[in-house]
């Protein structure tokens, strides 16, 4: 079974986002970048299906310039077999990135493709759900749970009101979520390693997809700053305060 999983380089979710001073968007000059967590759950998740038998190759894809390719190299790294890089734009809209992906299904003809639920700078959670509209491929969302076997996917998913199980026919489309798995660290042999492993390049024209933007980002404002809090002498103060400052009694 071949899993393709797709993943996405954003700012690292541990620095502190800044808005750029035309507020025109995020600055990420200078700024550190790794994989999407949701993306990494994804892979790791790929990985354990390999080394449990159940898969036999997993390959990893990124759209967007060079610089994903030191992404791509991450996931080499925590044992994924090859990597695929889109060479294209690096913000696209998730329409754009579902249609690159559903052609490059038709590509390689994966019997299940891994997702991250949604990437943390757009949080658009979008990307899974268009790919398996596009492709007419069974699809499950949010998944805690994973198991496969005789031909099908077994995911367990969370919903509002708790748990709940799908069987998906493969090929299937899954996105991951945060409780599926904890991903695993890298070693310093299969950092190594995974300079030799395949990464091959495809300009991302040659899918036939119109990665013009049909969205226009008007303007990018940081929240307003939190005030700092009071501390109150007794609860009548505390209520007080509640009532006529803060007008929540």
């Amino acid at each position: 079974m071949k899993v393709l999983v797709a993943i996405k380089r954003v700012i690292d979710p541990y620095v502190k986002v800044r808005v750029k001073s035309d507020g025109s968007g995020v600055e990420t000059n200078n700024v550190k970048m790794s994989m999407n967590p949701f993306c990494e759950i994804a892979v790791e998740e790929a990985i354990r299906l390999k080394e449990s038998g159940v898969a036999e190759e997993v390959v990893v894809v990124s759209i967007g310039d060079n610089s994903v390719q030191e992404t791509l190299r991450s996931a080499l790294a925590l044992g994924a077999d090859r990597a695929i890089h889109v060479n294209g734009p690096t913000t696209l809209e998730p329409l754009v990135v579902a249609k690159v992906l559903a052609a490059l299904m038709e590509k390689e003809q994966p019997q299940l493709v891994l997702l991250g639920k949604q990437a943390i700078d757009s949080d658009n959670n979008q990307v899974a759900q268009m790919v398996a509209a596009l492709t007419d491929t069974p699809q499950g969302t949010f998944t805690s749970q994973l198991v496969i076997e005789d031909g099908t996917a077994q995911v367990t998913r969370e919903i509002d009101g708790g748990l709940e199980t799908l069987e998906l026919s493969l090929p299937a489309i899954v996105s991951t979520d945060l409780r599926l798995n904890e991903p695993r660290y890298a070693s310093l042999p299969n950092i190594m390693k995974a300079k030799r492993k395949p990464l091959d390049i495809l300009e991302a024209e040659s899918f036939n997809v119109d990665l013009q933007p049909r969205q226009q980002v008007v303007e990018v404002t940081a929240p307003p700053k939190r005030e700092s809090g009071e501390i109150v002498s007794s609860v009548d103060d505390l209520i007080d305060k509640l009532r006529n400052k803060a007008n929540v009694l």
